[in-house]
């Protein structure tokens, strides 16, 4: 009865996070139009409220994911997954039915501060099952997130089309809303914990010989910056390269959006089934090589100018893509206690928004001093640090375990 309870909860964790995400997304492409058809502004202030209205939630979500999590490990993650839908649901009705620039913008950093629903969401699913079973729940919620990222625009876009910018956010607040009172009527309860335990003898032995040498948890939490860094750059500047060196019409760029996102959820479950049972070391070395293949597959994207070597790239990186960040929430999961589990995770969730904010920096450089056609090196350059990131974490992790066995 409770594996069913269990299983039942998981698979409404799953719907909850894409519905939510998809919801969210509904908007994203349409800020800027929207901000710009509210009143007359100058290039220069559009552009920093449009700035504001992308990059603020996710700077504040940044900054307090890890204040969520740590009271989620105390009160119990399922009351923190229905405050998060909850102020998701509240600031999408406020900002449909607000009529001036300012009142969104501050809406929209409230919603950055109250939501973070993603970390709550991992810390949640992970109380629920064995510490052997969290890579496959990561890779299943990432691929939720993903599946939620692309569907989401493509309905806002219809709806913006149809009934404006204000009904989606309407629309965007009713499934929010939704989503609360599943996550309060279908999810099992788990409570909190007050008191750390350490995941094994052998990892505090490693964390306490670890004093001169860069911590595991920071060295992966540079990681995910890194990841996320190089995920987020050809965002900024992939449209204007698919408009410039392939000549493609908007649905074939959009095609090559989706494509990223139809081999990380292709190959998401199946990393996570390879990792399953892997030592930590040993997945440092899968994901090192992971981060080459990506390295040279941007490579390869920059030498390009064919829409079909685009769509192939594409696919490919999203396969390797999908062994990386979820792996990392996985690592993240299975090496904190109990008791942590929220704190840790909206850690590496504070990190995957700093590197997308990161990537969105160095992307808008890249635009401004690069040609078009050299923007993918400085990806290629990211997977190359980040790979050499990990073999350095794998070293350290090695020797430390030779060192503990030694004492």
């Amino acid at each position: 009865m409770f594996i069913d309870q269990t299983k039942k909860s998981l698979h409404c964790l799953f719907l909850i996070q894409f519905l939510a995400m998809g919801s969210m997304e509904m908007s994203a492409p349409f800020w800027a139009q929207h901000l710009h058809q509210m009143t007359s502004m100058s290039t220069m202030a559009l552009a920093w409220a449009s700035g504001m209205a992308y990059a603020g939630p996710m700077i504040m979500t940044m900054l307090c994911s890890p204040i969520w999590g740590k009271i989620g490990d105390r009160t119990g993650h399922k009351m923190m997954l229905v405050r998060a839908l909850l102020a998701l649901t509240v600031t999408q009705f406020w900002i449909a039915f607000s009529d001036d620039v300012f009142s969104i913008l501050i809406t929209r950093l409230l919603q950055g501060a109250l939501a973070g629903f993603i970390a709550t969401a991992q810390a949640y699913g992970s109380s629920l099952i064995q510490r052997d079973q969290r890579g496959t729940l990561m890779a299943h919620l990432q691929m939720a997130t993903a599946i939620g990222s692309v569907s989401g625009p493509m309905v806002g876009g219809y709806i913006y089309g149809s009934l404006g910018f204000n009904q989606i956010n309407l629309i965007a607040a009713l499934i929010c809303g939704t989503c609360t009172l599943a996550t309060l009527f279908c999810l099992q309860p788990v409570n909190g914990t007050k008191k750390s335990v350490f995941v094994n003898a052998e990892e505090n032995q490693i964390h306490s010989n670890s004093a001169h040498s860069l911590s595991p948890l920071l060295g992966m939490l540079f990681a995910i910056v890194l990841i996320q860094s190089a995920k987020m750059m050809p965002q900024v500047f992939f449209a204007i390269y698919a408009n410039q060196v392939l000549h493609a019409p908007p649905w074939l760029t959009g095609a090559c959006y989706g494509a990223l996102a139809v081999g990380l959820c292709v190959a998401a479950p199946c990393w996570a089934k390879h990792f399953a049972h892997m030592p930590r070391s040993a997945v440092l070395r899968e994901i090192e090589y992971c981060c080459w293949a990506c390295a040279v597959i941007l490579g390869l994207q920059a030498l390009s100018d064919q829409w079909w070597q685009i769509i192939i790239s594409r696919i490919l990186w999203g396969i390797f893509l999908a062994a990386l960040l979820p792996v990392f929430y996985s690592l993240l999961s299975k090496e904190s206690s109990d008791a942590q589990q929220g704190w840790v995770l909206g850690l590496g969730n504070s990190a995957a928004k700093a590197g997308a904010l990161v990537g969105i920096a160095i992307g808008s450089l890249g635009m401004a001093y690069l040609p078009v056609t050299q923007l993918f090196w400085p990806v290629c350059f990211i997977y190359v640090l980040t790979a050499f990131v990990l073999r350095y974490q794998r070293q350290q992790r090695i020797s430390l375990t030779l060192m503990s066995k030694s004492i």
